[in-house]
């Protein structure tokens, strides 16, 4: 049986941890993020995560990488590693998107995927003037813009008439050239996004949570009905790796109090954020604090190496397939996850 995937969050924003570290400034360069995914790659990582936002999200004066651009340019430069592009499907009607999707797919010799989101921050779209619809219905739109995208992708001729799309006898070449068509990741943990997920993804993409949390969650994707390939589990993390426990521990303390400089910035997020976001709900509540973005360290991969490799190989058994990983300073963190925690766990499968 195959071990688990690793993969790591591109810095889209400069950084994944706290804006205030001294040893790692926000950077959300192309130059940075291509040395980075290079970086990744040479280090054994199997797939990058790319995000999507139109500006940054607690600081607007700071940089923020384009996706779709940054995805092409990366499938260029690299050779091995999977790169998830995250959409927000009202930004760009199907057909548009799927034909960049397939050119994608193309330039990286297909190792090209795409990571559905409903998205969450509402001043993306009103200041460009773009209606942001109640959380269900973006999700009933989603539904028919991922339909879409999934057949053209795959190479079909597609007609549909549906409630917000109306494509004629519509066929997009290359397709197919390396696989019948890009993975589709889906976010999201509403009922909505859970549907959809069993419906129309290859991968559901959980938040980092608890470990009883993941197995819940992977159940209720088991038991959905679905056609097609099994759905299969990814889920993120944000990671604080040390020789012994106690190290790890200090600098996951250490790691709070910078995050304690970031609180006033994610609040005015949050403020900004759809309420209905499952994501935002034990921030906004106060439980489960945390550093890292979508659940972050929430799945308490903190420890000495032994420690985080024995916790990834328990949410491994409960079905996560692949791990997409942030840290700070994010390079030489991933650097010592890739030297240290990645061959005790291969052990520990092998065992």
């Amino acid at each position: 049986m195959a071990g688990p995937r690793f993969g790591v969050w591109a810095l889209v924003s400069g950084a994944t941890g706290s804006l205030f570290h001294p040893d790692d400034p926000p950077d959300a360069s192309w130059a940075r993020n291509r040395a980075l995914v290079t970086q990744a790659e040479a280090l054994g990582f199997e797939s990058t995560l790319v995000a999507q936002h139109l500006f940054h999200v607690c600081d607007e004066n700071l940089g923020q990488l384009e996706t779709w651009t940054a995805c092409a340019a990366l499938a260029a430069v690299t050779a091995r590693i999977e790169i998830i592009a995250a959409i927000k499907p009202a930004l760009f009607h199907p057909a548009v998107l799927a034909k960049m999707a397939t050119q994608i797919e193309e330039i990286s010799g297909g190792r090209f995927a795409i990571n559905f989101v409903n998205a969450w921050f509402k001043p993306e779209f009103e200041r460009t003037g773009i209606a942001f619809a109640e959380h269900d219905q973006r999700y009933a739109y989603g539904a028919e813009w991922l339909r879409v995208v999934r057949a053209l992708t795959a190479g079909e001729t597609v007609t549909f008439a549906g409630v917000h799309f109306a494509i004629d006898h519509l066929k997009l070449r290359p397709a197919g050239r390396f696989r019948p068509r890009p993975l589709i990741y889906a976010g999201g943990e509403s009922e909505p996004a859970r549907a959809l997920a069993a419906e129309s993804a290859d991968v559901w993409f959980l938040n980092g949570q608890s470990l009883e949390n993941i197995k819940a969650l992977i159940a209720d994707g088991r038991r959905r009905p679905r056609t097609g390939d099994p759905l299969r589990f990814a889920m993120s993390a944000f990671v604080i790796a040390r020789e012994t426990d106690a190290a790890a521990a200090a600098a996951h303390e250490a790691a709070m109090q910078l995050a304690r400089q970031d609180a006033p910035l994610l609040q005015r997020t949050l403020a900004a954020a759809d309420p209905a976001n499952v994501m935002f709900k034990p921030l906004g509540s106060g439980e489960a604090p945390q550093v890292g973005t979508n659940g972050g360290t929430a799945a308490r991969l903190v420890g000495s190496y032994d420690t985080v490799a024995r916790r990834i190989h328990e949410f491994w058994l409960a079905g996560v397939e692949l791990f997409m990983l942030q840290f700070q300073p994010f390079e030489s963190e991933m650097e010592r996850f890739a030297l240290e925690v990645r061959p005790r766990l291969k052990e520990a499968v092998l065992s």
